[in-house]
C-alpha cells in the first residue's frame, strides 16, 4: 500500500491490517515518522518528536501480536499528545519557555491509558502557551494545512494540524473554552469535549480546575469514539472523575437519528445578526436540515441567559489560571509570551466579587441547560463562528469572542459533552465545523448523531492540499 494511503487510513482500517498481519506497527509508525520529517518544518505540529520512542513501542506491539496478545483496536496505532500531558522522561513544556526544560518523572493517566491500549506515541505537539490561545513561546506557531498562511486555532493547535495532515491517526487535546472544538473545526477533523469528569486530568497541566477537560481529536467520529473509550473512566489520582461506567462508544454508533429531538438556538443568533460568517451559517443550516431529513426532529430553543456566558467564563478560567501560574509569572516574567502576560495580568485584577458573581451565573446557566436537555436530546450550531483567519489577522485577545462565542463556552461551564464534525468548506477551501452538544454523560448520543451525519457527508475523505 502506498505510504500516502497509509496516512489517511482510519484507525479501524489500520487496526485490521495490523491484526491480519498485513502491515506491521513498525512499518506504519516509520511511514508516519517519514511524513513528519517531510512536513513538520512547514506545519510545525510538533514541539518534541519522539521517533525512537515510537519505534520501540511499535516493536513491542508487533511482538505482542505475534505472541497472540492484542490490546484492542489501538494496538500499534501511531498517535501524539498535546504538550501538556505528562510523559515520563520526555519533556512536557506547556508550550512555554517558562517550562522549556521540564521533564516529568511520571506519566499522566491519559498517557498511561493510551500506552496500555497499545498505541505508539510519536511525540509532543505544539500548543498555545499555557493553553491560553496565543502561539507557543518556545517554538513556531503551527500552520493550518488547508492554507499555511492561515491560523490553526488553539489551544490544541498541533493536535488539529497533525491529524488533518496525516501525521498521526489521533491526538489528545484539552478544552477549557473551545480548545478541542476550535482547532477541530478550523482543520476539518472531529474533536470531542467530553463531559466534565469523564476523562482524568491527573498529570495534565491545569489552566482552570473547574473548566478543563481532555479529549480525543481524530479524522473520523468512529476513531474519536475508539480513543475516548481508551482514556475515559474513574481515576483515583483525580477525585473529580465520574464513577459512571464507560460504554463502548464505537459499538453504539448506529447512524440512526430517527426520533432524536435537536434544538437550534435560532433566536440567540437572530439577536446577534452578523455574528456568524454567512458561509459558515449556510453550511450549518444545511447540516441541520440534513439531520432532519434523516429522521431527527429539529426545533428552535432558547437558553435565557446565554449572552452572559463569556462574561461568566472569563473571570473563572482567567482567575484560576492566574492562581495556578502566578508564582512562575512573577518569578520570571521574561519567560512568558505577550498573550499569556495579558491573560495573567487580567487574572490578577479580578476580585473575589467578580469570581463569585461569575459562579452564580454559571449555576444559573447550568440549570437552564439542564432544563433544556429535558426538552431536546441535542443542541446543534456552529463549532466556530467563522473559518480560519490568516495568521497575520489572528489576534487571540480581540478575536476570541468573535470566533468562538457563547455557544461554545457554555458547554465548558455546564460540563456537557460537545463535538465538532466537518460539515463543509468555504469558497476559499477552508473547513467548517458543526457542533453537536448533549446532556451530561450523553457522549453516546452526541457521537452517534455526528457519526450519522459523517456517514452521509464523508468530508473526512477530503485532505489538505499539502
Amino acid at each position: 500500500m502506498p505510504s500516502t494511503e497509509l496516512h489517511y487510513l482510519t484507525i479501524e482500517e489500520a487496526s485490521q491490517l495490523i491484526h491480519n498481519r498485513e502491515l506491521s506497527s513498525v512499518d506504519l509508525t516509520q511511514a508516519h515518522i517519514d511524513r513528519i520529517d517531510s512536513l513538520n518544518d512547514t506545519l510545525h505540529a510538533f514541539l518534541t518528536p519522539t521517533p525512537d520512542h515510537a519505534l520501540q513501542q511499535a516493536e513491542n506491539a508487533d511482538g505482542e501480536l505475534a505472541a497472540g496478545n492484542s490490546r484492542g483496536p489501538l494496538h500499534g496505532i501511531p498517535i501524539a499528545l498535546k504538550d501538556l500531558c505528562d510523559t515520563k522522561g520526555i519533556r512536557t513544556t506547556y508550550g512555554s519557555l517558562g517550562f522549556n526544560d521540564r521533564v516529568p518523572d511520571s506519566d499522566a493517566t491519559v498517557t498511561e491509558r493510551l500506552r496500555d491500549a497499545g498505541t505508539t506515541m510519536l511525540g509532543k505537539l505544539t500548543m498555545s502557551e499555557l493553553a491560553m490561545m496565543g502561539p507557543p513561546s518556545n517554538g513556531p506557531e503551527a500552520r493550518n494545512p488547508w492554507n499555511t498562511a492561515h491560523a490553526p486555532a488553539g489551544s490544541s493547535s498541533g493536535s488539529g494540524v497533525g491529524v488533518a495532515a496525516g501525521l498521526f491517526f489521533g491526538a489528545l487535546g484539552s478544552d477549557t473554552g473551545g480548545s478541542i472544538r476550535f482547532p477541530a473545526s478550523w482543520n476539518g477533523i472531529s474533536g470531542i469535549l467530553p463531559s466534565n469528569g469523564r476523562v482524568s486530568r491527573a498529570g495534565v497541566m491545569p489552566l482552570s480546575w473547574t473548566m478543563d477537560n481532555i479529549g480525543p481529536m481524530c479524522r473520523t467520529v468512529e476513531d474519536t469514539a475508539i480513543m475516548l473509550k481508551a482514556i475515559a473512566g474513574a481515576d483515583p489520582r483525580d477525585p473529580t472523575t465520574s464513577s459512571a461506567p464507560v460504554p463502548d462508544y464505537r459499538s453504539l454508533l448506529t447512524g440512526d437519528v430517527r426520533g432524536l429531538k435537536i434544538g437550534v438556538l435560532r433566536s440567540y443568533f437572530d439577536r446577534h445578526p452578523g455574528a456568524v460568517q454567512p458561509e459558515t451559517q449556510a453550511a450549518i443550516d444545511k447540516a441541520i436540515l440534513e439531520l432532519g431529513e434523516m429522521g431527527a426532529e429539529v426545533v428552535d430553543v432558547e437558553i435565557p441567559h446565554l449572552e452572559y456566558t463569556s462574561a461568566a467564563g472569563a473571570p473563572i478560567y482567567i482567575a484560576e489560571g492566574y492562581n495556578i501560574f502566578q508564582k512562575d509569572f512573577h518569578d520570571r516574567p521574561d519567560k512568558f509570551g505577550e498573550t499569556v502576560k495579558a491573560f495573567l495580568l487580567a487574572g490578577a485584577l479580578f476580585t473575589a466579587n467578580d469570581f463569585i458573581q461569575a459562579q452564580r451565573m454559571r449555576s444559573r446557566l447550568k440549570r437552564e441547560v439542564e432544563e433544556l436537555f429535558g426538552q431536546v436530546d441535542l443542541i446543534a450550531g456552529p463549532a466556530t463562528l467563522r473559518t480560519a483567519v490568516s495568521l497575520a489577522e489572528f489576534d487571540p485577545m480581540s478575536l476570541l469572542s468573535s470566533v468562538r462565542g457563547d455557544t461554545s463556552v457554555v458547554f465548558n461551564l455546564t460540563g456537557c459533552p460537545s463535538i465538532s464534525v466537518p460539515c463543509g468548506f468555504s469558497s476559499d477551501g477552508l473547513p467548517i465545523g458543526l457542533q453537536l452538544s448533549g446532556r451530561y454523560l450523553a457522549e453516546p448520543t452526541v457521537l452517534n448523531a455526528a457519526y450519522a451525519y459523517q456517514q452521509s457527508n464523508p468530508l473526512h475523505k477530503q485532505h489538505p492540499p499539502i
